[in-house]
């Protein structure tokens, strides 16, 4: 198949059973590849959105500087996007972030401006908020632009229904609440009956690329209405799992992809009482981004301390 762009490689990622994953005879889970958009994340259809909408609205020109708080894949996204583009692009991200990340940004040609890690991206969001009331910097700010949950609504849910019309549940990661907002409102669309489940870590726990609501921060583009119910998943749960995707499936995804699993274990056990079916998951990225943290190969003790000790969302 021929692209005319690498733009045009984004999205249509494929949907994969991964029946050892399942708990129960009933339910098969599938899970949605993020991991094979070009940049590796599934931040890659939001940050060609968020320039899109930007490009539309007049407010992004060629004498703007695309300014965004990130904490990696978006920020790498955003890079890909704005060198296609023709755009500069600096990234507002903590300074703990990872080897891997800084240099994919540099890698795309991105400014790196950095925030206090231990205020985490909340800290980032503040400074880039600051950097923002510069007239030079366009900043799509990815947690309040509609453009995030539209990609989302005509791309992601969209697929899910070509590819599954039957599903009966999706889960996903509690970031932004773009893929939640986006996704739950095309598949509630298809039909009423669909559930929508957050994996959304425990208060106090790092979980790669999940954020907890309790930390203070709610997404303005978050609408709650759109979930049927979050599990609440620790750091130790979402290693174990994606070890085991990767053991069992072959599928070497990001460490928040553990915490889906195992949320889509829960779900699978309910959904089993009412006649079993279909679940989709979202892995948002690969696992390549994370090999710094060793989370594949040292022991879960370890791993686990690794992991708290790195900010990466």
């Amino acid at each position: 198949m021929k692209y005319k762009s690498i733009l045009d490689t984004i999205g249509n990622t494929p949907l994969v059973e991964v029946p050892r994953m399942t708990p129960v005879d009933n339910v098969r889970i599938w899970a949605k590849l993020e991991g094979e958009n070009p940049t590796g994340s599934v931040k890659d259809r939001i940050a060609l959105a968020l320039v899109e909408a930007g490009e539309a609205s007049g407010d992004l020109t060629k004498d703007k500087m695309i300014l965004e708080p990130t904490s990696g894949n978006t920020g790498i996204a955003l890079a890909m996007v704005a060198a296609t583009r023709g755009y500069r692009f600096t990234a507002v991200i903590p300074d703990n972030a990872s080897s891997e990340r800084l240099s994919l940004l540099r890698a795309f040609g991105a400014e790196v401006v950095f925030s206090e890690g231990a205020k985490g991206t909340n800290g980032s969001v503040a400074l880039a908020q600051e950097l923002a009331k510069d007239p030079k910097y366009y900043m799509p700010f990815q947690y309040g632009n509609q453009a995030n949950v539209q990609a989302h609504y005509d791309g992601t849910g969209r697929e899910i229904l070509e590819d599954l019309p039957e599903v009966r549940a999706f889960v996903a990661g509690l970031g932004t609440g773009g893929t939640l907002t986006g996704t739950g409102r095309r598949l509630k669309e298809h039909d009423p009956t669909i559930k929508v489940f957050a994996a959304e870590p425990e208060f106090g726990e790092l979980v790669y690329g999940l954020r907890s609501l309790e930390e203070g921060y709610i997404p303005p583009i978050f609408d709650p209405d759109v979930l049927d119910g979050k599990v609440k998943v620790r750091a130790r749960e979402s290693i174990l799992w994606t070890r085991k995707l990767l053991e069992d499936e072959g599928i070497f995804a990001g460490i928040s992809a553990g915490a889906v699993i195992w949320v889509a274990q829960r779900v699978a056990e309910r959904l089993s009482g009412e006649g079993g079916g279909d679940v989709v998951c979202l892995l948002p990225d690969g696992g390549w981004k994370y090999l710094s943290t060793e989370a594949w190969t040292q022991d879960i003790d370890t791993a686990e301390e690794q992991v708290e000790d790195t900010l990466w969302w």
